[in-house]
This record gives C-alpha cells, sequence and structure tokens, in this order.
C-alpha cells in the first residue's frame, strides 16, 4: 500500500473519497493509503474461500464479504478492507458499506503484505470483541495458519499443511476444507525431504 496523500482527512473526508474512488483506500490515524492490486492467484484463493463458506453458511443467518467491503477495526480512527469477512450481526447484515463484528477474517497473503498482516494488522484486529478466528492464506505452498480467540482469551495457533486437513468454527457450524482453499490454484503441498543421514539409512 502506497499512502494516498500527505495531509491527514477526516473520517467524513475519508468516506466520501471512498463513495467516489475506483481505487480502495485503507485508513488510519487520519492518513489514507491506497491499496495494490493482487494477483489471478490471489484473487482466485479469495474466491475459493468464499465460495466454500457460502456452501457452509446456507440458510444461517450469517453474510460473506469480500474485498470491496469496509470493516470498522476502531471507529474513528482505522478502516479496513479484509480479503474475507464473515459475520452474523444484524446490523452488519443491514449495513449498506461499513460492517463492524465479524466473526471470521481472512488474509491471502503477498510479498508486499505479509509482514504487516502476519503483526501489525493482527494486532489491531485482535480489539474487535467479535472476531473469534483469523485465517492467514500462503500463496507460495499449501498452507493456511489458523489463529483462534480461546475461551480465556488467549489466542491459539495451528498451521495447516496438508489438502486433507480441515477446520471447524464452532461459532459458524462449518468446516473449511484447505483442499476447498487450493483448488485449481496450482498450489502444491510442502514435501519434507529426509536428510542426508536419514537418506544413507534407507540406502
Amino acid at each position: 500500500m502506497e499512502q494516498e496523500r500527505q495531509r491527514l482527512y477526516t473520517v467524513e473526508e475519508y468516506m466520501a473519497l471512498e463513495a467516489r474512488s475506483d481505487v480502495r483506500h485503507e485508513f488510519f490515524e487520519g492518513k489514507v493509503f491506497a491499496m495494490s492490486g493482487g494477483s489471478i492467484r490471489h484473487n482466485r484463493l479469495i474466491g475459493n474461500c468464499v465460495f466454500a463458506l457460502r456452501i457452509g453458511l446456507r440458510g444461517k443467518k450469517c453474510g460473506i464479504f469480500f474485498e470491496g467491503v469496509q470493516l470498522a477495526v476502531e471507529k474513528g480512527r482505522y478502516y479496513s478492507y479484509p480479503d474475507v469477512a464473515v459475520t452474523c450481526s444484524v446490523t452488519d447484515l443491514a449495513a449498506e458499506r461499513t460492517i463492524e463484528a465479524p466473526v471470521l477474517l481472512i488474509e491471502v497473503l503477498s510479498k508486499s503484505t505479509e509482514t504487516r498482516d502476519r503483526s501489525w494488522k493482527f494486532d489491531r484486529y485482535k480489539a474487535l470483541p467479535s472476531l473469534r478466528h483469523y485465517l492467514l492464506v500462503s500463496q507460495k505452498t499449501c498452507l493456511v495458519e489458523w489463529y483462534r480467540r480461546e475461551e480465556s482469551g488467549v489466542w491459539s495457533f495451528t498451521p495447516l499443511a496438508q489438502f486433507t486437513d480441515e477446520i471447524y468454527f464452532p461459532e459458524l457450524s462449518l468446516t473449511l476444507r484447505v483442499q476447498d482453499v487450493y483448488e485449481d490454484t496450482g498450489v502444491v503441498q510442502m514435501t519434507i525431504y529426509p536428510g542426508p543421514e536419514a537418506k544413507s539409512e534407507l540406502d
């Protein structure tokens, strides 16, 4: 992301900018940042997540939003555009542009955003009381990093690197298969090769 201008914007000015702009911008403490476009693989991974979640949520009072839907991470201070968001909030489902209470957020990692998605952005997403699950999806290899807020409030971490792995979201009564996330993307599973010692023992 690149900062759009040096001057500071009010929230009202920012919202007016978003309403007329073809480019999405994030907002943090008055600064506005233009968001760069993603790759075809990035787009396909987002689409796979949305499709799989939509099937699992059919008939349930929850909504799936992606890319162009804004999230008020901290009202008046920080607004972002997660790659995928799932919310069951009645207020969110009736909103026109901005949601506030997601249960699940997904970010597809790219070279320019990986560090930020993994640290700075996640730290701010944690402040959302509604958020229970945060997924980071790799474009380079089969790897979905699952962060879950436990009942104690502590965030647990589970890496999923096999197509047969599954993630169950009890709040949504939904299971997401890693295989469905990576379908038709050309991404393969990580291969673990034996080291020299293990190789010699197999000879």
